[in-house]
């Protein structure tokens, strides 16, 4: 049986509204409360489902950032991943990062920990790239399976039906490989305050991406940040007419 990397990123929660600094180089995260990214949630709870059918033997966690995301990664432990690595990354390194940097980490941690799986959310809900999944299998040449609405493991053989604009298509891929969660795949569970408490005694493993070999220099610079613009407040017409000539007078037609 085989062994399922699974990550989890650590962001602002998604009731927060989001602020941004003064000085628009991004936005305010002191003293803002953070969560696991919803889409990490599914991912984590498809690994594990996965391994309570006894079709994978261990779920490991991981997890990319400063000291906080271990609270992210405990949280997948409590849903039931066996153990986390923390690959600490802090100061200017992690406000560049993004998801080209983290495929390197992943793909590294594949080789490290001889995976035969990996499963991501499809997007983060701060910075909606899309992008991680796919850049790592380029990086380790191993097929794909995005946007997984439902995962069958048969052998060596992952069948998974993926959402597209038109509707379904269902793909057979073979392992290694790598699928990122949509929407649909699953409804994640809630960690019980029995699982938290297991959870405290579960391993996290700490290391840095040079422990990988991994280059964090970033060729994406942020130029500024700004909140979009305030909508306007629409106006009421009262008959098809009106509706022509008020959009006749705002140049629209």
């Amino acid at each position: 049986m085989s062994r399922v990397l699974v990550g989890v990123k650590r962001v602002i929660d998604y009731a927060v509204k989001i602020r941004v600094k003064p000085d628009h180089s991004g936005v305010v995260t002191d003293g803002v409360k953070h969560s696991m990214n919803p889409f990490c949630e599914i991912a984590v709870e498809e690994a594990v489902k996965l391994k309570e059918k006894k079709l994978i033997k261990e779920v490991v966690a991981v997890s990319c950032g400063p000291t906080q995301v271990t609270e992210t990664i405990r949280t997948a432990l409590a849903m039931g991943c066996d153990r986390g690595i923390h690959v600490e990354v802090s100061g200017k390194d992690y406000e560049a990062m993004g998801p080209l940097q983290i495929s390197k980490i992943f793909a590294a941690l594949a080789k490290k920990e001889e995976a035969s799986l990996i499963i991501l959310g499809k997007q983060a809900i701060d910075d909606d790239c899309n992008q991680t999944g796919q850049m790592t299998a380029a990086l380790l040449d191993w097929p794909q399976g995005t946007f997984a609405s439902e995962v069958t493991i048969d052998g060596e053989k992952v069948k998974v039906v993926r959402e597209i604009d038109g509707g379904l298509e269902t793909i057979k891929i073979s392992m290694p490989a790598v699928l990122t969660a949509d929407l649909r795949l699953n409804t994640p569970r809630y960690a019980t305050l029995p699982n938290i408490m297991k959870a405290k005694k579960k391993k996290i493993a700490n290391m840095k991406p040079a422990d990988l070999g991994v280059d964090m220099v970033s060729r994406v610079e942020v130029l500024r940040v700004d909140e979009p613009p305030t909508r306007l407040a629409g106006v009421k017409v009262e008959t098809v007419d009106d509706l022509v000539a008020k959009l006749r007078a705002n140049g629209t037609i």
